[in-house]
């Protein structure tokens, strides 16, 4: 969108969710407009308050903003890295877009791989900073601006970050109280939409808490998409989707995607996410977006509740080393935000499906700093050497990872662990896990909003006492407290956890996915690509033990390195 004298122009993918509100008071300063619509309000609020507008937008945004007259830009993306933005130099160019693809298409940048990301990537699943897989291409991180003239980048501005100022004046039932109104704000606003909209039901205490706060809003019964697996009941959470479907008095679709489709579209969704993040899961996530374009053009889901509630299985592994270790050493670490043994016990159920983790956790850097044991917990090159062809270990420097960890994991402002591990996880997973989101429904055209990743809901969680948030070792406390109300008991209290497993070992037993898997990563071109170790490839197929994480590893690098690198 230009301005009515063609000097400024907005390039903009997003939705700005309080773009109402910022209207109106640029209504009462004067200002006219000639359309209802969020890109408008963005464009006279960037033209007459530059970057300092920039933390007032609640929503999910990439842009670049550019002014004609003198050859400046802006160039930002929302908080959470909800919708992405990579940029790159060349021959003395600066170039923007929203996919790496795009660059790819400019004839003087060549993909190829960056060493450094490509180890980053097999140690945690994700590039950390500004890194991608593809060199020369790096992305604008999460709550950040850049600004600049032509092709010079000259600042980076971090205009969001989470605030760690702890607040120890209010009680329990304030903090739940406001998380209640918090949250039902952000659900209000973003459903704010002139074409149909529904939500994510997985079954989960965080879609679920979206899916009835928004249902409680419209007037309309909300459509619902959920997805299982026929597998077993080990891949099957419809049974808790459809009692909140029904509590909400929303209509509840469902898909039940196969091991075929998992053959037909995955080289495609490689392709969609430029980069191969994450696991498998985003397989399932693409068939009930597939489901919900049927049906909406917008979807609500629950994506960011683990990372800002602590939600993830890990955090309760460290809190109960911590316990054992304060119930030892008698020490205090964290003061009064410690977690004690006899608090955690009750939690530990939970931890039956996570007995590798615990094993390989308990077998090195016990009791070290809280920084090398959640490094502990994430990494995973220690099993590297004995799958990675030596020419992939070459230059591999877990030292340097670890420094690149500490600079995200120690925030200056954290002290609790529960607050240090939850802000690693919300400043590079939540971003990776986003990505997913963003591109398997934008593959189906489809616009998804993630109402928990709010500002003011951060803002509100990240001052919690830690005692409070994690109290006892309860994953999601505060959040199932405000939640208590909404939400049937049988999701509230869960105690299986899923995150929408795929039947991969099963698959693995015969049929379309092992030939697929077999004829990817068994070709020629896989075998002598020096990354995977050529009898770790063989043994892949015939190993459960070997498979899951690192057969996927391997399955989505080897299509990755088709789809981009060959084919350059």
């Amino acid at each position: 969108m230009c301005s009515g004298d063609k000097r400024y122009t907005l390039i903009f993918n997003g939705e700005i969710y309080n773009y109402l509100e910022l209207r109106q008071t640029l209504v009462q300063q004067g200002h006219h407009f000639v359309t209802f619509s969020d890109t408008e309000v963005l464009l006279k609020l960037l033209i007459h308050e530059g970057a300092e507008a920039i933390p007032r937008l609640n929503g999910m945004f990439a842009f670049v903003f550019h002014d004609r007259e003198n050859n400046s830009w802006i160039a930002a993306r929302d908080p959470f890295g909800i919708k992405p933005l990579y940029y790159a130099s060349v021959g003395g160019e600066l170039l923007f877009a929203s996919e790496i693809k795009a660059l790819l298409a400019h004839p003087e940048l060549k993909a190829a791989r960056d060493e450094v990301a490509l180890h980053q990537y097999l140690a945690m699943q994700f590039c950390l900073d500004e890194k991608t897989l593809f060199a020369g291409v790096q992305k604008v991180k999460p709550g950040f601006y850049l600004t600049g003239h032509g092709a010079l980048i000259e600042q980076r501005v971090c205009y969001w970050d989470t605030n760690y100022q702890i607040d120890q004046y209010h009680t329990e039932e304030y903090f739940i109280d406001r998380l209640r109104s918090l949250l039902d704000d952000s659900v209000r606003l973003q459903i704010r939409s002139d074409v149909p909209l529904g939500s994510y039901l997985s079954g989960g205490l965080d879609s679920s808490l979206v899916s009835t706060l928004a249902a409680q809003h419209l007037d309309a019964p909300l459509p619902m998409f959920h997805g299982r697996f026929a597998e077993g009941d080990a891949y099957d959470e419809s049974a808790y989707a459809k009692v909140v479907a029904s509590g909400a008095k929303g209509i509840y679709h469902e898909v039940v995607p196969t091991a075929q489709d998992f053959v037909d579209c995955l080289p495609e969704l490689i392709y969609a996410l430029d980069e191969p993040l994450g696991g498998p899961g985003l397989f399932p996530q693409y068939a009930v977006s597939k489901l919900a374009r049927q049906h909406v053009k917008v979807v609500l889901g629950g994506q960011g509740g683990d990372e800002i509630f602590g939600g993830y299985a890990r955090y309760l592994v460290g809190y109960l080393e911590q316990a054992i270790k304060g119930a030892i050493f008698e020490t205090q670490e964290e003061g009064k935000h410690l977690v004690t043994l006899e608090s955690i016990i009750p939690q530990l159920p939970l931890l039956k499906q996570y007995h590798p983790l615990l094993s390989q956790f308990w077998g090195k850097g016990l009791f070290e700093d809280m920084d090398a044991r959640y490094f502990h917990l994430i990494d995973r090159s220690p099993g590297l050497s004995s799958v990675l062809h030596p020419d992939a270990l070459a230059g591999f420097d877990r030292a340097h990872l670890f420094s690149e960890f500490q600079k995200v994991f120690n925030h200056p402002d954290t002290q609790s662990y529960i607050n240090k591990m939850t802000h690693f996880d919300q400043k590079t997973l939540l971003p990776a896990l986003l990505q997913i989101e963003d591109r398997v429904s934008m593959a189906v055209s489809l616009e998804s909003r993630v109402p928990l990743l709010d500002t003011r809901i951060v803002d509100l969680v990240t001052t919690m006492p830690p005692s409070l948030k994690f109290q006892g070792g309860k994953t999601k406390h505060i959040l199932k407290k405000a939640a208590r109300n909404l939400l049937p008991g049988t999701v509230l209290d869960r105690k299986d956890k899923m995150g929408f497993p795929v039947p991969l070992g099963e698959w693995m037993r015969g049929g379309v996915v092992r030939d697929f898997v077999g004829d990817t990563l068994l070709s020629s071109r896989s075998l002598q690509r020096g990354i995977f170790q050529p009898e770790v490839l063989k043994n892949m197929m015939t190993s459960q033990g070997v498979g899951g994480r690192q057969l996927w590893g391997a399955l989505s690098l080897e299509l990755w390195h088709r789809r981009f690198i060959d084919a350059a």
